[in-house]
């Protein structure tokens, strides 16, 4: 499976501020134009060896220069980048072609207890007589389809009809929102039934209208096992990029010190053949 996934972002920084961006395919090294330059020819070789299977390029641009870019990565391949901008216009973009599947994520000792814990936005603690009520005598795969299928049912995707800092639990109650809204209450019924459970930021070609997805993921016959309510986009074919508790983890920006402006932002992600999603199916991200 090749696949190319791209975004671009326009901001103004309002003040100078540290951009912290989230929107490199999880995993690996990057071969930034800052890294090329730096390193000459020789860098690049590493960066390609180290990651034969993706050509990435990631620039953030102000004032017509290359604004250097640190890298930091998580125990799950998450990778932030860091870029200390000044006041005014900054221009950032990311390309990534991938040849083949990613390693699929192993399942921690650690992981197991930490996505049970309820968090910001996935109220597991709140919404356990729900999660017992609805899904009683179901485990295992069929607890996941059972949960899959009840929030696809009970919600209506709706662009533009939730807050930012909506929960699960609102988002039950208002029985609407948008992927991350989806995923949320998934990820918080299904860790109120002992089902280890968390989020996960992509790119998912076959999206439309495109754009950064979140879906979430769980430990089913030991193995991190991707579900997607809305049925939006297959899941063999999503890239991973962050992976976390809830959106507090896995945002595609988040901002520093003085306040940035999003102007605009695309998001692209083909693949060279639409795979077609049973949802029978337990399927693994890769």
């Amino acid at each position: 499976m090749k696949r190319t996934v791209a975004a671009h972002l326009s901001l103004e920084a309002l003040a100078p501020a540290r951009l912290v961006l989230s929107i490199a395919v999880a995993g690996g090294p990057t071969a930034s134009r800052e890294s090329v330059g730096a390193a000459g020819a020789a860098g690049a070789a590493d960066a390609a060896g180290a990651a034969a299977d993706r050509v990435e390029l990631l620039s953030v641009m102000q004032g017509g220069a290359e604004v250097p870019v640190r890298e930091v990565t998580d125990e799950h391949g998450t990778r932030l980048h860091l870029a200390e901008v000044a006041a005014g216009p900054v221009e950032v973009d990311y390309h990534a072609d991938l040849a083949g599947p990613a390693h699929p994520s192993p399942g921690a000792d650690i992981d197991l207890v930490r996505y049970l814990r309820p968090s910001r936005y996935c109220e597991s603690d709140s919404l356990g007589p729900t999660a017992h009520a609805e899904f009683a005598g179901l485990e295992g795969a069929d607890l996941l389809h059972g949960v899959t299928s009840w929030v696809g049912q009970k919600l209506s995707y709706v662009p533009g009809a939730r807050l930012p800092t909506d929960g699960a639990v609102r988002t039950l109650l208002a029985r609407r929102g948008v992927c991350r809204d989806y995923a949320h209450l998934v990820v918080a019924l299904l860790r109120a039934r002992d089902v280890p459970a968390r989020l996960v930021s992509v790119y998912a070609p076959g999206l439309a209208p495109m754009d950064f997805r979140a879906v979430a993921e769980a430990f089913v016959d030991d193995a991190w096992q991707v579900v997607d309510a809305t049925l939006l986009a297959p899941r063999q074919s999503l890239v991973r990029i962050a992976t976390g508790r809830d959106a507090a983890d896995t945002a595609f920006l988040t901002t520093i010190g003085g306040g940035v402006l999003l102007h605009s932002m695309a998001v692209s992600a083909v693949v060279d053949e639409l795979p077609r999603d049973d949802l029978t199916e337990l399927v693994r991200l890769r």
